[in-house]
């Protein structure tokens, strides 16, 4: 095996935890002697032991001499666990082999100078834009102090996701249903707006085999606290946190009585709306990492108008609605012209159940509008 053939393995490992490290980075490690693997771990959740520690003690005494895989920089920062640097030096590990530099301010090129100034060799960049792909929503969390967001859709071929009276239920099948409860489990919070909550009145709930395992938050937009007080996602059988990010013109009687069921976020507005761009600042301070957009068609207009958008997920079932006063899957101004369209970039399709799967990047995603 080569060093590219241990980073796969290492990216393997690391991917084994996603949606669980949030908001640390996906992490695997693996420590070679003479040709033979004899530690691998990975992160499996944040304050856990990182995936050094982990292979580390897997290794044990045939660490020392050995060669270090992984793909991040090690930690040379006391965060929730100690530095894993420390540990490299201590265990006589000869050389380490990183996929990419640590985007962390605090740790960012830190860890490597640790390991050299002890005599440890460091070799930086093997299979590093899979590595970058891997953890692209730390990179944007970390580096930019917003979520990484993600759109889905499930509309019909004409571009509906409800009719005209409002019916949307159901507009894909099971398969497609069950694929986006898994999307949901990867991130940190699902988000959505009022007519969303009012019309389809959802649970937003995650796969069922990752309930408990992580905090979970719907978020709801609701400018205007409108929100009914018994809508079943302040019911038992919601799973998460809920917190309803709202404005100035919530009115106060209507915040007491929600606070007793949520949390009530009074953010910053734009137009008459909950500017999406400071919700997104307060929900990082608040350690969401990554969000998953679902609707409706105003909020999903108003998060690509922002460009914060990073990947969409649009499911498209072989069914049309028809009609002018149906509502669409993405709504607000929308463009002019055509040049001004938004485009997608790393196209995947795919089918699923009855419907095709249309994923991709926006070219002009949320992490390099913000460096622009």
């Amino acid at each position: 095996m080569n060093h590219e053939d241990y980073m796969s393995i290492v990216l393997s490992l690391a991917k084994k935890a996603k949606g669980f490290t949030n908001p640390n980075p996906m992490v695997g490690c693996v420590i070679v002697k003479e040709g033979e693997i004899v530690g691998k771990g990975f992160h499996k959740r944040a304050g856990l032991p990182h995936a050094e520690i982990e292979a580390l003690r897997k290794a044990k005494e045939k660490a020392k001499g050995a060669f270090l895989y992984v793909n991040l920089e090690p930690c040379s920062h006391y965060g929730r666990t100690p530095p894993c640097t420390k540990a490299i030096i201590s265990a006589g590990i000869k050389k380490v082999f990183t996929a990419m530099i640590d985007p962390n301010p605090l740790n960012n090129g830190k860890g490597i100078r640790e390991l050299e100034e002890h005599g440890i060799e460091v070799e930086v960049g093997i299979l590093e834009e899979e590595a970058k792909k891997v953890n692209e929503v730390f990179i944007k969390y970390i580096t930019q102090k917003i979520p990484f967001i993600t759109v889905k859709v499930a509309q019909t071929l004409d571009g509906k996701i409800a009719t005209r009276t409002g019916e949307s239920q159901w507009i894909t099948s099971e398969k497609s249903r069950e694929f986006a409860k898994r999307l949901r489990a990867e991130v940190d919070a699902v988000m959505v707006g009022l007519n969303t909550v009012r019309e389809d009145d959802p649970l937003l709930n995650p796969n069922f085999r990752f309930q408990n395992s992580k905090l979970y938050y719907k978020i709801i937009l609701d400018s205007k606290l409108r929100i009914p007080l018994e809508a079943r996602i302040f019911s038992q059988d919601s799973i998460g946190k809920v917190i309803i990010a709202t404005t100035k013109y919530a009115p106060k009687r209507r915040i007491s009585q929600l606070q007793k069921k949520a949390e009530v976020l009074i953010v910053r507005e734009k137009r008459g709306k909950v500017d999406l761009r400071e919700l997104m600042k307060e929900l990082a301070r608040r350690e969401i990492a990554h969000v998953l957009i679902e609707g409706g068609g105003e909020t999903i207009a108003s998060a690509l108008e922002a460009k914060l958008v990073d990947r969409v997920y649009f499911f498209i079932s072989p069914r049309i609605i028809g009609g002018r006063e149906a509502i669409t899957s993405v709504e607000g101004e929308g463009v002019e012209k055509l040049s001004k369209a938004i485009q997608l970039k790393e196209i995947e399709i795919k089918r699923i159940g009855e419907e095709i799967l249309i994923s991709g990047y926006l070219k002009e995603r949320g992490l390099r509008c913000l460096q622009e």
